[in-house]
Protein backbone atom coordinates (compact mmCIF):
# COMPACT_ATOMS: atom_id res chain seq x y z
CA UNK A 1 0.00 0.00 0.00
CA UNK A 2 1.60 3.37 -0.69
CA UNK A 3 0.79 5.42 2.21
CA UNK A 4 0.45 9.65 2.53
CA UNK A 5 3.92 9.40 3.83
CA UNK A 6 5.41 7.85 0.60
CA UNK A 7 3.15 10.37 -2.00
CA UNK A 8 5.86 13.23 -0.97
CA UNK A 9 8.88 11.01 0.11
CA UNK A 10 8.92 11.00 3.44
CA UNK A 11 12.25 10.02 4.68
CA UNK A 12 15.05 10.63 7.71
CA UNK A 13 16.19 13.89 5.97
CA UNK A 14 12.82 15.30 4.86
CA UNK A 15 12.00 15.85 8.96
CA UNK A 16 14.27 17.92 9.34
CA UNK A 17 13.53 20.35 6.27
CA UNK A 18 9.98 20.27 7.22
CA UNK A 19 10.91 21.06 10.98
CA UNK A 20 12.78 24.03 9.63
CA UNK A 21 10.36 25.16 7.08
CA UNK A 22 7.73 25.14 9.97
CA UNK A 23 9.96 27.11 11.92
CA UNK A 24 10.64 29.58 9.62
CA UNK A 25 6.62 30.39 8.91
CA UNK A 26 6.45 30.45 12.99
CA UNK A 27 9.39 32.74 13.26
CA UNK A 28 7.64 35.29 10.48
CA UNK A 29 4.29 35.67 12.09
CA UNK A 30 2.64 33.55 9.20
CA UNK A 31 1.11 30.38 10.71
CA UNK A 32 1.02 29.81 14.11
CA UNK A 33 1.22 26.73 16.43
CA UNK A 34 -1.56 25.23 18.18
CA UNK A 35 -0.82 21.73 20.42
CA UNK A 36 -1.43 19.66 17.40
CA UNK A 37 0.26 19.03 14.34
CA UNK A 38 -1.48 20.28 11.04
CA UNK A 39 -3.61 22.63 12.72
CA UNK A 40 -2.76 26.22 13.02
CA UNK A 41 -3.32 29.68 13.15
CA UNK A 42 -3.00 31.65 10.05
CA UNK A 43 -1.73 35.35 9.52
CA UNK A 44 -3.18 38.32 7.77
CA UNK A 45 -0.55 38.46 5.39
CA UNK A 46 -1.27 34.53 4.70
CA UNK A 47 -4.75 35.28 4.33
CA UNK A 48 -4.04 37.35 1.55
CA UNK A 49 -1.87 35.02 -0.17
CA UNK A 50 -5.04 32.54 -0.23
CA UNK A 51 -7.41 34.80 -1.05
CA UNK A 52 -5.39 36.06 -4.55
CA UNK A 53 -5.18 32.45 -5.00
CA UNK A 54 -8.64 31.74 -4.45
CA UNK A 55 -9.60 34.46 -6.87
CA UNK A 56 -7.24 33.39 -9.30
CA UNK A 57 -9.00 29.65 -9.51
CA UNK A 58 -12.30 31.35 -10.16
CA UNK A 59 -11.21 33.06 -12.90
CA UNK A 60 -10.58 29.78 -14.66
CA UNK A 61 -13.86 29.07 -14.47
CA UNK A 62 -15.71 32.38 -14.80
CA UNK A 63 -18.84 32.45 -16.77
CA UNK A 64 -18.74 28.32 -17.10
CA UNK A 65 -19.07 27.29 -13.92
CA UNK A 66 -21.80 27.10 -10.89
CA UNK A 67 -20.26 28.20 -8.09
CA UNK A 68 -20.87 26.70 -4.60
CA UNK A 69 -19.36 27.11 -0.84
CA UNK A 70 -19.94 24.09 1.27
CA UNK A 71 -19.68 24.09 5.27
CA UNK A 72 -16.75 22.33 6.19
CA UNK A 73 -19.19 19.49 7.67
CA UNK A 74 -20.98 17.01 4.92
CA UNK A 75 -24.25 15.35 6.02
CA UNK A 76 -23.24 11.59 6.90
CA UNK A 77 -26.53 10.16 4.35
CA UNK A 78 -24.16 11.77 2.01
CA UNK A 79 -20.51 10.38 3.38
CA UNK A 80 -21.93 7.04 3.54
CA UNK A 81 -22.88 7.03 -0.45
CA UNK A 82 -19.46 8.51 -1.38
CA UNK A 83 -17.16 5.02 -0.16
CA UNK A 84 -14.64 7.30 1.50
CA UNK A 85 -15.21 5.09 4.87
CA UNK A 86 -14.30 2.03 2.51
CA UNK A 87 -11.11 3.42 1.26
CA UNK A 88 -9.63 5.86 3.40
CA UNK A 89 -11.07 5.39 7.10
CA UNK A 90 -7.58 6.49 8.68
CA UNK A 91 -8.22 9.56 7.28
CA UNK A 92 -11.73 10.36 8.13
CA UNK A 93 -13.07 12.83 10.85
CA UNK A 94 -16.56 11.72 12.69
CA UNK A 95 -18.30 14.00 15.07
CA UNK A 96 -19.83 13.01 17.82
CA UNK A 97 -22.61 15.11 20.19
CA UNK A 98 -24.16 14.23 23.35
CA UNK A 99 -27.78 13.40 22.94
CA UNK A 100 -28.16 12.12 26.91
CA UNK A 101 -30.34 13.23 29.84
CA UNK A 102 -29.77 14.01 33.39
CA UNK A 103 -28.49 11.29 34.43
CA UNK A 104 -26.37 11.03 31.34
CA UNK A 105 -24.73 14.61 31.86
CA UNK A 106 -23.89 13.19 35.01
CA UNK A 107 -21.94 10.85 34.70
CA UNK A 108 -20.25 12.52 31.56
CA UNK A 109 -19.31 15.19 33.87
CA UNK A 110 -18.37 12.89 36.23
CA UNK A 111 -15.36 10.84 33.92
CA UNK A 112 -14.70 14.61 32.48
CA UNK A 113 -13.79 15.55 35.49
CA UNK A 114 -11.52 12.34 36.50
CA UNK A 115 -9.85 12.32 33.27
CA UNK A 116 -12.03 9.24 32.05
CA UNK A 117 -13.02 8.07 28.88
CA UNK A 118 -16.25 10.69 28.87
CA UNK A 119 -16.61 9.90 24.73
CA UNK A 120 -18.34 6.57 25.17
CA UNK A 121 -21.15 8.46 26.10
CA UNK A 122 -21.30 10.49 22.66
CA UNK A 123 -23.26 9.65 19.69
CA UNK A 124 -22.42 10.04 16.37
CA UNK A 125 -23.90 13.52 15.03
CA UNK A 126 -26.37 13.45 11.37
CA UNK A 127 -22.86 15.05 10.14
CA UNK A 128 -19.04 14.03 9.39
CA UNK A 129 -16.46 16.64 9.16
CA UNK A 130 -15.98 17.19 4.86
CA UNK A 131 -13.18 15.18 3.48
CA UNK A 132 -13.22 16.44 -0.10
CA UNK A 133 -15.20 19.87 -0.90
CA UNK A 134 -16.96 18.12 -3.61
CA UNK A 135 -18.63 15.39 -2.27
CA UNK A 136 -21.39 17.56 -1.24
CA UNK A 137 -22.61 18.44 -4.54
CA UNK A 138 -23.35 14.94 -6.05
CA UNK A 139 -26.82 15.04 -3.76
CA UNK A 140 -27.54 18.26 -6.24
CA UNK A 141 -27.39 16.11 -9.95
CA UNK A 142 -29.67 13.29 -8.57
CA UNK A 143 -31.93 12.40 -11.35
CA UNK A 144 -31.33 13.20 -15.11
CA UNK A 145 -28.56 16.20 -15.83
CA UNK A 146 -29.23 18.68 -18.83
CA UNK A 147 -27.51 17.78 -22.37
CA UNK A 148 -24.55 19.84 -21.45
CA UNK A 149 -23.98 18.38 -18.19
CA UNK A 150 -23.43 20.22 -14.80
CA UNK A 151 -20.19 22.41 -14.24
CA UNK A 152 -19.56 24.02 -10.56
CA UNK A 153 -16.93 25.98 -8.87
CA UNK A 154 -16.80 24.60 -5.44
CA UNK A 155 -14.86 26.22 -1.93
CA UNK A 156 -14.78 24.68 1.19
CA UNK A 157 -12.37 23.34 3.89
CA UNK A 158 -11.51 20.13 4.35
CA UNK A 159 -10.21 17.16 7.06
CA UNK A 160 -7.67 14.58 6.54
CA UNK A 161 -6.73 12.76 10.05
CA UNK A 162 -2.70 13.08 9.32
CA UNK A 163 -0.97 14.91 12.34
CA UNK A 164 2.72 15.89 10.54
CA UNK A 165 5.32 18.64 10.98
CA UNK A 166 5.14 19.60 7.60
CA UNK A 167 3.14 22.74 7.47
CA UNK A 168 1.94 21.33 3.60
CA UNK A 169 0.43 18.62 5.60
CA UNK A 170 -2.13 20.00 7.49
CA UNK A 171 -5.30 18.72 9.14
CA UNK A 172 -7.83 21.13 8.19
CA UNK A 173 -7.24 22.73 4.55
CA UNK A 174 -9.01 24.50 2.22
CA UNK A 175 -9.95 22.98 -1.27
CA UNK A 176 -10.90 24.67 -4.69
CA UNK A 177 -12.64 22.47 -7.07
CA UNK A 178 -13.35 22.29 -10.65
CA UNK A 179 -15.90 20.08 -11.45
CA UNK A 180 -18.48 18.37 -14.50
CA UNK A 181 -20.66 15.85 -13.82
CA UNK A 182 -21.81 14.36 -17.48
CA UNK A 183 -20.72 11.94 -19.97
CA UNK A 184 -17.08 10.10 -20.11
CA UNK A 185 -16.03 12.07 -22.82
CA UNK A 186 -17.02 15.73 -21.57
CA UNK A 187 -15.41 14.39 -18.00
CA UNK A 188 -12.55 13.93 -19.66
CA UNK A 189 -12.09 16.63 -21.30
CA UNK A 190 -12.72 18.91 -18.72
CA UNK A 191 -9.91 16.77 -16.45
CA UNK A 192 -6.77 17.19 -19.42
CA UNK A 193 -8.14 20.90 -20.20
CA UNK A 194 -8.54 21.75 -16.38
CA UNK A 195 -5.20 20.24 -15.86
CA UNK A 196 -3.26 22.48 -19.01
CA UNK A 197 -5.08 25.24 -16.89
CA UNK A 198 -4.05 25.21 -13.76
CA UNK A 199 -0.78 24.13 -14.69
CA UNK A 200 -0.16 27.48 -16.74
CA UNK A 201 -2.06 29.61 -13.43
CA UNK A 202 0.48 27.98 -10.97
CA UNK A 203 3.73 28.81 -13.69
CA UNK A 204 2.16 32.45 -14.20
CA UNK A 205 2.30 32.61 -10.32
CA UNK A 206 6.19 31.87 -10.53
CA UNK A 207 5.97 27.77 -9.70
CA UNK A 208 8.18 25.25 -11.07
CA UNK A 209 5.13 22.56 -12.45
CA UNK A 210 5.33 19.01 -13.76
CA UNK A 211 2.48 17.02 -14.26
CA UNK A 212 2.77 13.02 -12.87
CA UNK A 213 0.40 10.34 -12.54
CA UNK A 214 -1.11 9.72 -9.07
CA UNK A 215 -2.50 7.52 -6.74
CA UNK A 216 -4.37 8.60 -3.85
CA UNK A 217 -3.54 6.60 -0.92
CA UNK A 218 -6.17 3.54 -0.19
CA UNK A 219 -6.07 1.74 2.54
CA UNK A 220 -5.72 -1.44 3.20
CA UNK A 221 -4.83 -4.82 0.28
CA UNK A 222 -7.69 -4.09 -1.33
CA UNK A 223 -6.29 -0.77 -1.50
CA UNK A 224 -3.41 -2.06 -2.91
CA UNK A 225 -5.52 -3.01 -6.52
CA UNK A 226 -7.40 0.25 -6.81
CA UNK A 227 -3.92 2.63 -6.47
CA UNK A 228 -2.43 0.08 -8.97
CA UNK A 229 -5.79 0.40 -10.72
CA UNK A 230 -5.59 4.44 -10.66
CA UNK A 231 -2.00 4.64 -12.00
CA UNK A 232 -2.68 2.64 -15.31
CA UNK A 233 -5.37 4.16 -16.06
CA UNK A 234 -4.12 7.78 -15.30
CA UNK A 235 -7.45 8.15 -13.40
CA UNK A 236 -5.38 10.96 -11.49
CA UNK A 237 -2.62 13.22 -12.35
CA UNK A 238 -1.10 15.81 -9.74
CA UNK A 239 0.56 19.01 -10.48
CA UNK A 240 3.99 18.93 -7.95
CA UNK A 241 6.19 21.48 -7.31
CA UNK A 242 9.60 21.68 -5.61
CA UNK A 243 9.40 22.90 -1.68
CA UNK A 244 11.69 20.43 0.04
CA UNK A 245 15.04 20.13 -2.61
CA UNK A 246 16.10 16.53 -1.28
CA UNK A 247 12.70 15.13 -1.44
CA UNK A 248 9.83 14.26 -3.72
CA UNK A 249 7.89 17.26 -5.33
CA UNK A 250 4.80 18.13 -3.59
CA UNK A 251 1.42 18.14 -5.35
CA UNK A 252 -0.57 21.64 -4.98
CA UNK A 253 -2.92 20.46 -7.50
CA UNK A 254 -4.77 16.99 -9.30
CA UNK A 255 -6.77 16.27 -11.99
CA UNK A 256 -9.05 13.32 -11.24
CA UNK A 257 -11.38 11.13 -13.31
CA UNK A 258 -14.13 9.71 -11.30
CA UNK A 259 -15.74 7.26 -14.14
CA UNK A 260 -19.26 6.17 -12.95
CA UNK A 261 -18.34 6.17 -9.31
CA UNK A 262 -20.46 8.62 -8.02
CA UNK A 263 -22.52 8.75 -10.89
CA UNK A 264 -23.49 5.09 -9.94
CA UNK A 265 -23.54 6.41 -6.15
CA UNK A 266 -26.03 9.44 -6.74
CA UNK A 267 -28.44 8.05 -9.26
CA UNK A 268 -26.95 10.40 -11.99
CA UNK A 269 -27.93 10.07 -15.42
CA UNK A 270 -26.82 11.98 -17.99
CA UNK A 271 -29.73 13.57 -20.90
CA UNK A 272 -29.38 10.12 -22.90
CA UNK A 273 -30.06 7.97 -19.61
CA UNK A 274 -26.52 6.46 -18.96
CA UNK A 275 -25.16 6.61 -15.91
CA UNK A 276 -23.29 9.91 -15.39
CA UNK A 277 -19.54 10.57 -14.99
CA UNK A 278 -17.45 12.85 -13.16
CA UNK A 279 -13.69 14.89 -13.19
CA UNK A 280 -12.77 17.01 -10.37
CA UNK A 281 -9.58 19.96 -11.10
CA UNK A 282 -8.48 20.41 -7.75
CA UNK A 283 -6.67 23.12 -6.22
CA UNK A 284 -4.71 22.94 -2.44
CA UNK A 285 -5.24 26.55 -1.70
CA UNK A 286 -2.80 26.19 1.60
CA UNK A 287 -0.21 24.09 -0.34
CA UNK A 288 -0.17 26.44 -3.27
CA UNK A 289 0.08 29.58 -0.67
CA UNK A 290 3.17 27.76 1.16
CA UNK A 291 4.93 26.96 -2.40
CA UNK A 292 4.18 30.57 -3.00
CA UNK A 293 5.80 31.62 0.24
CA UNK A 294 8.69 28.82 -0.68
CA UNK A 295 9.60 30.20 -3.78
CA UNK A 296 9.45 33.83 -3.48
CA UNK A 297 10.44 34.34 0.43
CA UNK A 298 8.76 34.70 3.57
CA UNK A 299 7.33 38.77 2.98
CA UNK A 300 4.40 38.55 0.06
CA UNK A 301 4.93 42.65 0.04
CA UNK A 302 8.32 41.76 -1.68
CA UNK A 303 7.45 39.51 -4.16
CA UNK A 304 8.01 40.42 -7.75
CA UNK A 305 5.23 42.68 -9.27
CA UNK A 306 4.65 40.01 -11.99
CA UNK A 307 3.43 37.60 -9.14
CA UNK A 308 1.24 40.17 -6.91
CA UNK A 309 -0.11 41.70 -10.00
CA UNK A 310 -1.47 38.10 -11.00
CA UNK A 311 -2.74 37.69 -7.20
CA UNK A 312 -4.24 40.56 -6.46
CA UNK A 313 -5.27 42.69 -9.62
Amino acid sequence: MTTPAETIGIGASSDTAFVEFRHELFAAGLLHPTSVDGVYGKSAAYERIVEGVLASVTRLGVGRFEAVHFPPVLARSTFDRTGYLSSFPDLMGSLHVFEGNDRAHTELVRRYEADGDWSEILKPAEVVVCSAACHALYPLCTGRLPEAGRWFEIQGYCFRHEPSPDPTRMQTFRMHELVCVGDPDMAVTHRDSGLADGLRMLRDLGLEMDAVPANDPFFGRLGTILANTQLEEALKIEGVTPIYPTEKPTAIMSANYAQDHFGSSFSIETASGNVAHSSCVAFGIDRITLALLHAHGLDPYRWPPEVTDRLWR
